[in-house]
């Protein structure tokens, strides 16, 4: 055997060590859910059993499933995916009726098939570790939990609580996990916990799961009950709300839950296999599987490099909302953070940024008064140039204009090393242009930020056209450290993600100029499954950030002897500028600001722009959907950005392109190269040029 170890103690209780062989993890494939099931055979036929320990020689219990089969579903191998699934849920259903105790002691993450495996263990007992998460993600992957996951969290937890935990697909601490009753008991070391577990069973030498007991009665009741009926009148309406309709996973645990929850365990888990393979075999979960599994773990292992590339002290220049929260994103992490402003107030003003979301964990005990009080001493403000000497990686954060800019880096190098690595966070600027202001331009390097910087999880490194190899690999290694995904892209106007972001805000602005109504332009962004309408995105970044930009390319292409070309939507934020409009912090934009209140779209959007052209809802998603596919496949086509993996990643990390489709190229290919030229053909004779596609999609 590869995967399971037996051990028989003299107690004769048997201890079952899942360890893989030839891995860092335990993983639910084929191999696996075979020999498990062979074990659990054995376990049944052993006539002097007194109880069962699971347990893993891994740092983790157990990974999950195997993600490289279920990412290639289709109707050919269908069967084999069926089969695995029975062979597992057979196996698990009967270690949970043994008739003798079965305890899962997890040292680690249980995640997936993993925490379904210690649910069927009639007591699961973890060591304490602030980093080890448990829960049930396969909704997140657009799967559902099906070896019984479902069936034993809905009996356990109850309908409301279960259709939560199974439709978020949260990962939990253990003191969460604690609370729900998910994890049974916590100990200090794996040590404590064989010897706790032994102790359980010794004093429970006959155990059932509490679903197989005589008497059982569901948390909350069954559907039919009263209050629980209640409830799932309107879950629909809360999954909606939660999905945009673009995720079926959610539907389909919701439905799997209330009417397995009416049937035996045996019934209920085949109900899991039935909703579970259409989803499989679907373009979502290929979708999701395939760019935020795959592709993202791919790019993150370009970060992780030796000690000798990592920093320890980082300076940022410029302490307003991107640089306040640079500055959390590498002290959260334990780096040293010099933040230097034009005066020290301005500074410790963006210390304060800190100080907020350090009170916010607090008060959700996230961290204690110490690590929040060690993290905040990381931080350390200043007005002078000169506190930036021990730094060995500064990131500008200043206002996107080019002179400030280069006046920035002159004073940085004056006050650091000539080892020191120099990055600018500019969204925009290209960044060999922008390294004409430094004496060392192969040092010197774009480290794009997105905001919130505390919530987004992506870096974008560019490149400029003196930037060496290996200043990326500093960055690359920068980026790990900090936990950002990365993506790294060369230089060019708006790079990759502002370039293919700004089609967005600019399409709702176009559809606003054509009078089609504000909230079918926002709505049916949303219905597309972005987070955010571009309208209000726009308000958010400003219409004076915007007008800014625009400016600076227009001086930018004169001064190449280019033409600048106008969007539809450059009228609407010249209208909007003249009604002094220009967004959130400036008393509103294309939404009003109600104090105490939530935002509502401005009143006067249809005085000024119309708003009674009749439109299809369709086309509207289409719009969004399309224009900024094609604008990536224009920026993949000019070779700044060289992978659909960092495309696709990027898009949906960095700028929330709906992740249902997998991401701007994924989106094309889904939908089938042909297809989609057709439909953007359709689309650029309706809307405008800006919709032709490039022609190496074309060919």
């Amino acid at each position: 055997m590869t995967d399971i170890q037996r051990t028989t103690l003299d107690n004769g209780i048997v201890v079952l060590t899942l360890d893989r062989a030839n891995s860092k993890t335990n993983l639910i494939d084929d191999a696996f859910t075979l020999e498990f099931d062979t074990v659990v055979a054995e376990l049944k036929a052993q006539q002097d059993l007194r109880g069962v320990i699971v347990e893993s020689a891994k740092s983790t219990f157990v990974a999950g499933g195997d993600l490289a089969l279920l990412s290639t579903v289709t109707d050919d191998n269908a069967n084999q995916v069926i089969a695995l699934l029975d062979r597992f849920r057979h196996s698990l259903r009967e270690l949970e009726t043994l008739g003798k105790p079965v305890v899962a002691c997890l040292n680690g993450g249980a995640l997936g098939g993993g925490l379904e495996l210690a649910l069927a263990c009639h007591h699961r007992i973890a060591v304490t570790n602030p980093k080890t998460k448990v829960g049930l993600p396969e909704v997140t992957l657009g799967l559902l939990p099906a070896a019984g996951g479902v069936s034993r969290i809905t009996r356990m937890l109850g309908l409301e609580q279960a259709i939560q935990f199974l439709t978020e697909g949260r990962l939990h601490s253990l003191s969460s996990a604690q609370r729900l009753g998910i994890i049974s008991q916590m100990v200090t070391t794996a040590d404590e916990a064989r010897a706790e577990a032994i102790a359980w069973i010794d004093t429970h030498p006959e155990s059932v799961a509490p679903w197989d007991a005589n008497g059982f009665r569901m948390p909350g009741g069954l559907p039919q009950s009263p209050k629980t009926a209640q409830l799932l009148s309107i879950a629909p309406a809360m999954i909606l709300k939660k999905t945009q309709g673009c995720y079926p996973a959610a539907n389909a645990i919701l439905s799997c839950a209330v009417e397995g929850a009416t049937l035996s365990m045996d019934a209920a888990g085949r109900l899991e296999t039935r909703y579970f393979l259409p989803l499989a075999k679907g373009a979502v979960s290929k979708n999701l599987i395939n760019t935020l599994f795959f592709a993202k773990n791919k790019l993150e292992a370009t970060s992780r490099t030796d000690n000798a590339q990592t920093v320890t002290t980082v300076g940022v220049v410029g302490a307003g909302m991107m640089g306040a929260g640079i500055a959390w994103a590498c002290a959260v992490k334990g780096l040293t953070v010099v933040l230097v402003d034009t005066d020290l107030a301005k500074a410790e003003q963006g210390k304060a940024y800190s100080e907020s979301i350090v009170h916010k964990r607090l008060e959700r005990k996230q961290l204690t008064a110490e690590q929040g009080q060690a993290l905040l001493n990381r931080i350390q403000p200043s007005d002078s140039f000169e506190a930036l000497r021990p730094c060995e990686l500064v990131i500008e954060a200043v206002f996107e204009d080019r002179a400030l800019k280069a006046d920035v880096f002159r004073q940085i190098q004056a006050n650091t090393s000539e080892h020191a690595l120099l990055a600018s966070n500019t969204s925009t600027l290209p960044i060999s242009s922008l390294a004409d202001s430094v004496n060392q331009p192969e040092t010197f390097i774009g480290l794009h930020f997105f905001s919130p910087v505390d919530k987004m999880p992506l870096l974008e490194i560019i490149k400029g056209e003196a930037t060496i190899e290996a200043t990326v690999q500093r960055a690359l290694a920068f980026a790990g450290q900090i936990a950002k995904t990365p993506i790294v892209v060369n230089d060019g106007r708006g790079f990759f993600t502002s370039r293919v972001f700004k089609t967005f805000t600019y399409e709702g602005m176009a559809m606003l100029a054509e009078g089609i109504p504000a909230a079918a332009i926002e709505n049916a962004a949303w219905l597309a499954g972005y987070p955010v309408g571009p309208l209000a995105v726009s308000d958010e970044v400003t219409l004076t950030l915007m007008e800014r930009i625009r400016r600076q390319t227009q001086a930018d292409m004169a001064a190449e002897n280019q033409s600048f070309v106008c969007h539809p939507g450059d009228a609407v934020i010249d209208r909007m500028l003249e009604l002094n409009r220009v967004g959130k912090n400036s008393g509103g934009g294309f939404y009003q600001y109600p104090s105490g209140a939530k935002k509502q779209l401005w009143s006067g959007l249809a005085e000024h722009f119309g708003g009674q052209a009749s439109f299809d809802l369709q086309t509207l998603k289409d719009r969004f959907l399309y224009i900024q596919s094609i604008e990536a496949f224009r920026a993949l086509n000019d070779g700044i950005v060289t992978s659909k993996d960092e495309a696709n990643v990027g898009s949906i990390l960095g700028f929330g392109y709906p992740a249902w489709t997998g991401g701007v190229i994924q989106f094309a290919h889904q939908t089938g190269l042909a297809n989609f030229v057709a439909r953007a053909h359709e689309l650029e004779q309706q809307c405008g040029e800006r919709f032709n596609v490039s022609s190496m999609l074309i060919e």
